[in-house]
């Protein structure tokens, strides 16, 4: 079954519905399967998939493959054949979680897939192993589409993850992430700590360390951004 799911997850993130619907026809246990494999310290690239540059880990169900690939069609005929939204893998991350993130750039398919999830019953407060929930992760990977979808679909912006932060406190902090600094991550940053701050998020929250999110801010870039915030106006990056 191992080679036979891979090949399937394959099919998956290529969005290739059509293959899809026929590999289910014959196979409709390939909807409800979790891999006994995935990727590893030791063992990693054999499990990385470069189109969403996303890898698959063990525990993971074709719909959160689905998820990651922002594939919102396979994701409702995964559904179809009884997918479950809320599977966790071995890290305990459910497909909400890979939808969160922002490894390659389709916002609008993102969102739609997030919308489509929390519709048939996906948990936007799940947290994985680590503490961190989907708002989290869109938070972190700087997508605003994400971010948004997810507050509409219910998603607290005040929840904090295991060490106490929340996502404000997380859009403010450098993410190590590269191209951090350039004009579209601003733009995303700036429109994901208006969302948040129009959504209930304060800047006078506090993290696990009792730091503000005035405090925890890196960078002079977003301690100005935050200083606009308090005045009442935040300004277009410049």
């Amino acid at each position: 079954m191992t080679s036979l799911f891979l090949d399937f997850v394959r099919v998956v993130v290529a969005g290739d519905l059509d293959e899809v619907s026929a590999r289910l026809t014959r196979s409709p246990a390939l909807a409800t399967t979790a891999s006994h494999v995935g990727a590893t310290r030791q063992d990693a690239s054999d499990f990385f998939f470069d189109s969403i540059a996303h890898y698959l880990y063990a525990g993971d169900t074709a719909l959160h493959m689905a998820a990651a690939a922002f594939q919102r069609p396979i994701a409702e005929l995964l559904i179809q054949h009884r997918a479950d939204c809320r599977a966790k893998n071995r890290r305990g991350a459910a497909p909400l979680h890979y939808a969160a993130d922002a490894n390659h750039s389709d916002p609008a398919a993102q969102a739609e897939t997030i919308a489509y999830l929390l519709s048939v019953g996906a948990d936007p407060h799940a947290v994985d192993r680590s503490g961190v929930a989907p708002l989290h992760r869109a938070v972190r990977t700087r997508s605003a589409a994400a971010v948004r979808a997810l507050l509409d679909g219910g998603a607290n912006p005040r929840q904090p993850n295991k060490a106490g932060s929340m996502p404000l406190h997380l859009a403010v902090q450098t993410t190590g992430r590269g191209g951090s600094g350039s004009r579209d991550a601003r733009e995303q940053q700036l429109g994901i700590v208006r969302l948040l701050l129009e959504r209930g998020a304060r800047l006078t929250d506090r993290d696990g360390q009792g730091r503000t999110v005035q405090q925890a801010a890196t960078g002079e870039w977003i301690r100005s951004l935050l200083k606009q915030a308090s005045a009442g106006s935040l300004r277009p990056v410049p």
